[in-house]
């Protein structure tokens, strides 16, 4: 066995960090879109509900309604589907809790489901890698739903009215497609271009470098992702495919790159005007089509991934419960705050959960400051009410893109503003319970987090790295062959890549994991150091390398 298959013993505990969990990044590209569908989505179903003088149903058509957050960053053909399960899981979360709230009204036993519902919400969406706001919006929704009166007869109705905003919300969702239908597509190619731009123009081997390699990795097979999933190929699709081939280049080859070209070619998909088009060389031209005959070959079933998600699910169902349980010890009304801020804390591993606790702490306490603030103006008429929770709602997915914390300042007085829709509460009474119930929640969460451990995350990394050493056997094998194929050794060299990105996931959730067995992070800086090697072996093989600013022209690629 080489020495390089051994690593020292790491420490069972790592220090949790405290430095950068507050600061502010930039807001995504497309920021405004979340925010301004779920106020589209949110508005008329409240204000029929306003004008029926029937706001006490409102918690009902925002189940449906918040569906309108998700899937933003997926292509239109995806988006469809992504937003229609969405919709469909969330109507039977809240069928269940319905139900469950229509025949008990014992709180333990509330809970308990809560918890449960909650762990199996977190494990399909991380499975399903659904993507933002994941589990926390369903868990929100159905944990509030099991304590809300309810009779078996009322049921079917509310459901309804969940569905009939769900469909509004897919309706709303899916608007933005009539006039740029391949918005999804151009923002995930630019951002590979950008991300693979900037890895071009880093200087060294330190840190900074190998961060944008990641981050290069990680935006290119996201864009592979989307565009193989946009449906139908078209003109457009194959412009953006050469694009791709680009940043990929630039990833594998970077002393061969010009960043201001690839910034360029970024800079110009913004809104509907000609994608910019290389001219492919012979190379790039045989590997693109090698790439359509890939795309369309049956693909072997994905290895589940709820195994490896069982920690997290496990951790969920007792953090929640726990949380709820406490909660009602100390005599709170609604002990599903307590329940929906554990469940928001579980990320990939200790550390991050850690640091989402500290953004959900602060965030909720500055909030519930600003619903103290905002409640009177919101308690003169129900049209207040309904405007401010509609501010809120914008203000929440404006914001939570430069931090959690930043957005969650919103979301409180958002979800204390919607348990007034049946009747103003006391202002103060709301406060200091939901202010109890975050610090309960962020406390009992983080130590179920810690004490039921993730030991299989190094598993995981061993996996990840039998992976990759296949990946770049098989691309070293293609590369031996005196003349390979365009598509094969192109469609090497992303699974390559594909391999190289996951072990690199892998190890970073792993690396912080608390009471685990050491962790072989020099095999798997080994393992990306030859990766990337073989990955430039192959860019150069088929002479791919052509210097980013000596092929540009733009063509309008539509068909």
């Amino acid at each position: 066995m080489s020495s390089a298959s051994r690593t020292p013993t790491n420490p069972p505990v790592r220090r949790l960090p405290l430095a950068g969990v507050l600061r502010l990044g930039r807001p995504c590209d497309i920021w405004f879109k979340p925010a301004l569908s779920v106020v589209a989505s949110v508005a008329p179903p409240n204000l029929a509900l306003l004008a029926l003088g029937r706001l006490d149903l409102a918690a009902y058509t925002m189940a449906g309604s918040l569906c309108a957050l998700y899937a933003h960053n997926r292509p239109y053909a995806a988006r469809a589907r992504v937003l229609a399960l969405v919709v469909l899981a969330m109507a039977g979360g809240l069928a269940l809790a319905l139900l469950t709230a229509s025949l008990t009204g014992d709180a333990v036993v509330l809970v308990t489901v809560g918890a449960l519902m909650a762990a199996v919400q977190k494990a399909l969406c991380d499975a399903t890698r659904l993507g933002p706001p994941g589990n926390v919006v369903l868990t929100f929704v159905t944990s509030a739903a099991l304590f809300l009166p309810q009779q078996p007869g009322q049921v079917p109705g509310h459901l309804a009215l969940a569905l009939a905003a769900g469909a509004w919300s897919w309706l709303v969702g899916m608007a933005p497609g009539l006039l740029r239908p391949d918005g999804p597509e151009r923002r995930a190619t630019a951002h590979a271009l950008y991300t693979a731009a900037a890895h071009a123009a880093a200087h060294g081997t330190g840190g900074d470098r190998e961060r944008t390699r990641a981050a290069a990795a990680a935006a290119v097979q996201a864009a592979w992702q989307t565009l193989l999933s946009a449906g139908p190929p078209t003109g457009t699709r194959h412009a953006l495919e050469h694009l791709v081939v680009r940043a990929e280049v630039a990833l594998a080859a970077p002393a061969d790159t010009d960043p201001r070209t690839l910034r360029s070619w970024a800079r110009e998909l913004r809104g509907t005007g000609p994608v910019p088009r290389p001219r492919a060389t012979g190379a790039a031209a045989e590997e693109l089509l090698g790439m359509e005959a890939e795309a369309t070959a049956p693909h072997r079933p994905r290895r589940s991934r709820l195994g490896p998600l069982a920690p997290i699910a496990v951790r969920t169902a007792v953090g929640c419960a726990l949380a709820g349980y406490a909660s009602l010890a100390l005599g709170v009304g609604r002990p599903y705050w307590a329940l929906v801020t554990a469940a928001s804390l579980y990320q990939a591993n200790v550390t991050l959960t850690w640091s989402r606790g500290v953004q959900r702490v602060v965030g909720n306490l500055l909030g519930v400051l600003v619903f103290a603030a905002v409640a009177p103006l919101a308690h003169t008429s129900g049209a207040a009410l309904v405007l401010c929770c509609l501010a809120f709602n914008f203000g929440a997915e404006a914001l939570i893109g430069r931090n959690y914390w930043l957005g969650s300042v919103s979301v409180t007085p958002m979800a204390l503003l919607i348990t007034e829709f049946a009747g103003p509460g006391a202002t103060g009474e709301l406060i200091g319970q939901r202010a109890l119930d975050t610090v309960i929640g962020a406390l009992v969460g983080f130590v179920a987090a810690v004490a039921v451990t993730n030991r299989r995350a190094g598993g995981r990394i061993e996996h990840a790295l039998a992976a990759a050493d296949r990946a770049r056997e098989h691309a070293a094998r293609v590369l031996a062959e005196p003349v390979p194929a365009p598509a094969a050794l192109g469609s090497a060299r992303r699974g390559l890549a594909a391999a190289l990105a996951e072990l690199r996931a892998t190890a970073d959730a792993a690396s912080g994991e608390w009471w685990q067995r050491a962790l072989p992070l020099e095999r798997v800086v080994l393992a990306e150091a030859s990766g990337h090697r073989t990955l430039a072996a192959t860019v150069r093989r088929r002479g791919l390398h052509v210097p980013a600013g000596t092929d540009a022209t733009t063509e309008d690629a539509r068909p």
